[in-house]
């Protein structure tokens, strides 16, 4: 079998693109999946990367979570009221209150902040006592009235019903009074105990200075006339005539509002068949 020679030329020309080739410098690519490695190595971390992620913050406002939030609230104002009712007047740091509460170990950081930053601040109830020397919080129960000790109550009391203002619920007087009871007990009868028909009892001042002494001679002749059938006028003239002068009741007469009587407008009914009127006739008039 005979081998076809090949040209020279075409030799000497793969020979020296061979050569070329050799002598260009070579580069290397890198992989993708190695490239994103490495920048994600030299990538800084970010400064959100130390906050809460967002389903941490959303996991914090659950319904479960705020009702366990607002029972720990719960569950401190009423101690704060128990002790304050009990003589225990001053006031205490959060941490001091979560140990009395037996809260200490089970509360978290996050419900601890809660409380110290926002709920017991913002409670009507808690009142806030800062002491700028030391830098220290404290917090104390936050009554309706300030009152200490029964004379307090006595003042009080007495105060409402000069002013007018009536009594005191009996609720806010235990509330505010530190063992009320035995206060208002030691007062005996210089108060006196109302009921509401929705079964609150009102506190009010006795004041003995209105207690008039009437003798039984004159309150017998009181019951003993009989005005049911007689006229006003007639107790009127016999006060006059006895020089007695009487108040003549005042009657409150209340304008005359006089109302616009609406005008009678009379409806306009479409008469129908009006091209018509000089093509119908009228047979009303003739008898059948």
């Amino acid at each position: 079998m005979l081998i076809p020679q090949m040209d020279p030329s075409l030799l000497k020309q793969r020979h020296d693109f061979k050569q070329r080739s050799l002598a260009l410098p070579v580069v290397e690519k890198k992989s993708a999946k190695s490239s994103s490695l490495t920048s994600s190595k030299q990538k800084p971390p970010s400064k959100s990367s130390s906050l809460p992620s967002t389903s941490t913050a959303r996991l914090y406002n659950t319904p479960a979570v705020n009702k366990h939030k607002f029972a720990l609230l719960a569950q401190i104002v009423n101690h704060m009221k128990a002790r304050h009712q009990d003589g225990d007047t001053h006031a205490l740091t959060l941490d001091e209150i979560l140990e009395e509460c037996r809260l200490d170990q089970s509360i978290s950081s996050l419900h601890k902040n809660w409380l110290l930053n926002e709920s017991l601040v913002d409670n009507p109830k808690i009142q806030v006592i800062s002491d700028g020397s030391v830098g220290e919080t404290k917090f104390a129960f936050k009554p309706k009235y300030n009152i200490k000790e029964r004379k307090s109550l006595l003042k009080l009391l007495d105060r409402h019903d000069q002013q007018g203002l009536g009594g005191i619920l009996w609720d806010d007087i235990e509330e505010s009074l530190p063992k009320a009871k035995k206060c208002v007990k030691a007062l005996k009868d210089k108060v006196i105990f109302v009921t509401r028909p929705d079964k609150k009892q009102i506190v009010f001042y006795n004041d003995r200075s209105c207690d008039v002494v009437i003798d039984e001679e004159f309150q017998k002749l009181w019951r003993g006339i009989a005005v049911d059938s007689v006229d006003d006028n007639k107790i009127e003239e016999y006060l006059n005539s006895h020089g007695i002068a009487s108040m003549p009741e005042r009657v409150i007469v209340k304008p005359v509002v006089q109302k616009r009587k609406k005008a009678n407008r009379k409806r306009k009914f479409k008469t129908l068949n009006d091209h018509l009127g000089d093509v119908l006739q009228d047979y009303s008039s003739e008898k059948k």
